[in-house]
């Protein structure tokens, strides 16, 4: 089993930045990856990126060059640093680990944290 627990959901205007934070625990070390949803209110779950162990990520089209997924490995930690926000952004969003792969679905998640609100307003 794994535990996934998000941290840093809020409040920002449209052009403001945002953190998230993902910290795993139990049995993490069999996952390759660590990746990040989004769900809008009405809409379906939605993929915004993942990164590998050995670091390397992919985004979605529509948070690339805005958004950066970075990780410490020692701390089994991922992280989300949302730059220059829209109101598009807004959704609840879920971090979770899995298996990345070098091609097909590129990515798998098997466990999901609870979810963190982000909402992007004036």
């Amino acid at each position: 089993q794994v535990q996934l627990v998000e941290s840093g959901g809020g409040l920002v205007q449209p052009g403001g930045s945002l953190r998230l934070s993902c910290a795993a625990s139990g049995s993490a070390s069999r996952f390759n990856a660590m990746g990040w949803y989004r769900q809008a209110p009405g809409k379906q779950r939605e993929w915004v990126g993942f990164i590998t162990n050995g670091g390397t990520t992919n985004y979605v089209d529509s948070v690339k060059g805005r958004f950066t997924i970075s990780r410490d490995n020692a701390k089994n930690t991922a992280f989300l640093q949302m730059n220059s926000l829209i109101l598009e952004d807004t959704a609840v969003y879920y971090c979770s680990i899995g298996y990345a792969f070098s091609s097909g679905p590129l990515y798998r998640p098997e466990y999901w944290g609870q979810g963190t609100q982000v909402t992007v307003s004036s």
